[in-house]
């Protein structure tokens, strides 16, 4: 594909007047894909800001920047002009301290995280791979939202390694402080035998707030309701009370709330409102609610003049 020249210039002066662009599917507080999480993770916790482009929301530039640097694949990240990689790369660079480098930042930190495995989880994990081959490590990754994975896989040598219970546990840089202090058990209830991890690092979990206590809440003027319906559901049966809508424009501006800001998230009957929640909990706000039964349950057991649909 040759570039059309405007285009060109266009790339070539996102390039020139910032010094860190990451070419990604949606932006760092909502990233789209798997991919643009992980590069965009990475470097939020390492600069406090950089110019990023949705590529979603510019075919344009989603296929003339596969075009301009030969490179495929979204995400793409540029750091003075010059082309690094993709996600995988990034995350090479940032285990090996290149990164930090090319950034202009401080040799990083590989100080092992505090692990607390109990006796039953060692013995578990043990168990688990004693059969293995004996050249591949225990791997644990901890994402920007503290979802907790364990994996074998080769060690390669730039991991962090903890050691706990006789367990050595491989960790990549970025997950190396969000896992400090991170208690592993081995669990066995109704639901089945696995591992429990508790990470201390984590928000508090979303709780569910019921119609009623929100009216409360709301006439004590101590919560923000955020509606995450689609337009037409909120025109059908608009929220009555004072609140905010969540959408492209925004969030961002939500986004950038104080964490400690109570938030209360309404969709139609409490299923689309608790992943909006979820969200902003992995951005660390540390006091966010799902109403139980959304709108649904607000126009049956508070104000039947909203319509039910």
């Amino acid at each position: 594909m040759s570039l059309d020249p405007a285009l060109q210039q266009r790339i070539e002066t996102l390039l020139s007047t910032n010094a860190v662009v990451l070419f990604m599917k949606g932006n760092p507080d909502m990233p789209q894909c798997g991919f643009s999480a992980k590069a965009a993770g990475i470097l939020n916790a390492l600069v406090p800001a950089y110019a990023h482009v949705d590529v979603l929301q510019d075919a344009e530039i989603r296929e003339g920047i596969k075009a301009y640097g030969s490179w495929p694949t979204i995400p793409q990240l540029y750091i003075q002009g010059e082309l690094v990689g993709g996600s995988d790369i990034i995350e090479q660079m940032l285990n090996s301290g290149e990164l930090h480098q090319v950034l202009g930042l401080p040799e990083p930190d590989r100080t092992p995280p505090t692990l607390h495995i109990t006796e039953a989880a060692a013995q578990a994990i043990r168990r688990a791979i004693e059969s293995n081959d004996p050249s591949l490590g225990l791997h644990l990754s901890v994402d920007p939202r503290f979802n907790a994975q364990f994996q074998l896989k080769p060690v390669e040598g730039n991991e962090i390694v903890a050691e706990s219970a006789g367990i050595s546990v491989y960790l990549d840089l970025a997950s190396a402080p969000r896992a400090d202090g991170l208690e592993i058990d081995w669990v066995e209830d109704v639901r089945g035998a696995g591992l429990s991890i508790r990470n201390p690092n984590a928000p508090p979990a979303v709780q569910e707030l019921s119609v009623s206590d929100l009216a409360s809440r709301i006439q004590n003027g101590d919560i923000t309701v955020i509606d995450v319906r689609a337009p037409h559901e909120r025109q059908q049966a608009p929220f009555p009370e004072a609140h905010e809508v969540l959408d492209e424009d925004s969030e961002p501006r939500l986004a950038g709330l104080a964490n400690d800001t109570a938030l209360a998230f309404l969709c139609h009957h409490g299923n689309s409102s608790r992943a909006a929640a979820e969200h902003f909990r992995g951005l660390g706000f540390t006091s966010l609610f799902n109403v139980s039964g959304g709108i649904d349950a607000w126009s049956a057991e508070i104000d039947s003049s909203v319509p039910r649909y």
